[in-house]
């Protein structure tokens, strides 16, 4: 019994530093831009609410869902800030990238506030990176649905960004193996905004034999 306590106390004071740093705004080692197939969205029972996203005449094809700071093994989140309220001007200039005021302040409040910089600062970072990456033609409004795989798709965002590899580009669809709806793509970006490898984070990769990617309307 003794044993098991000393054993416990060690776990305790070998575990307490690595909790106090998930949530330390700035302390983190890359960036993940994810970026969410709005006609996938908006087809759920969520978009349907989501009216200044999802009504009809939108036409929003990709749309930045966040910026998230990641630690190679996970991530921290709703960081300590001074900054907890979003100013209605910020929101309003972020709609053409983020067409959803409770998506933004909730993106802010859960990631923005751990990358250390400023809500100002986080949000430019957001347009600056997504202006980095060239989205393919095929991808920008599709007037019909898209069939494709999810290696295809990772392909055409190589072929079409310098620099910019597989391993830097996580698919995401749900857990079927024949065939899903494409949801999110995440791309892995260092502190200094250039593309880098993906950790465990985004190791889980659509499976799926077949991706389906809706119509923009």
């Amino acid at each position: 019994m003794v044993r098991l306590f000393a054993a416990i106390a060690l776990l305790v004071v070998c575990f307490c530093p690595v909790l106090a740093r998930d949530n330390k705004a700035g302390v983190f080692d890359y960036y993940v831009l994810s970026l969410s197939w709005s006609p996938s969205f908006c087809s759920t029972a969520a978009g349907k609410d989501t009216h200044t996203q999802c009504a009809r005449g939108r036409r929003f094809a990709f749309v930045v869902h966040g910026l998230w700071p990641q630690f190679k093994d996970g991530w921290p989140e709703f960081c300590a800030t001074e900054e907890s309220f979003v100013l209605e001007q910020q929101i309003d200039a972020m709609m053409d990238l983020m067409p959803s005021r409770k998506l933004i302040i909730h993106e802010w409040r859960k990631h923005g506030s751990c990358s250390g910089l400023s809500q100002a600062g986080y949000f430019e970072a957001i347009r600056s990176l997504r202006e980095k990456l060239r989205i393919p033609a095929r991808y920008l409004s599709p007037a019909a649905e898209i069939s494709t795989t999810p290696q295809q798709l990772v392909r055409d965002f190589v072929l079409s960004n310098k620099n910019l590899t597989g391993g830097m580009i996580s698919v995401q669809c749900g857990n079927t193996r024949d065939t899903a709806r494409l949801s999110e793509l995440r791309i892995c970006l260092d502190r200094k905004g250039t593309f880098t490898p993906c950790g465990r984070n985004e190791a889980r990769h659509c499976r799926a034999r077949r991706l389906i990617m809706p119509e923009v309307r």
